[in-house]
């Protein structure tokens, strides 16, 4: 399902501020490594209901997509 671009755009930034909390970095940080994730793509392109997902979940998300990143 495809939400409306102002909707995802309330929920990107929603994201961002949720991420930058969860691991104590600045907004500026958080959104370059929001958007350049799997997380973002599959929000924008609406893959799995992601943009559903509440904030939180999806913060930890991006967390755990980051942390495997850097395991390879």
């Amino acid at each position: 399902m495809l939400a409306d671009d102002i909707l995802l755009g309330f929920k990107y930034q929603s994201t961002i501020e949720a991420y930058a909390e969860l691991i104590n970095i600045d907004l500026r940080t958080a959104a370059d490594v929001f958007y350049k994730s799997r997380l973002y793509i599959e929000m924008s392109e609406g893959i799995s209901d992601m943009h559903c997902r509440s904030d939180g979940y999806l913060a930890e998300e991006l967390k755990l997509e980051i942390q495997s990143k850097r395991k390879r």
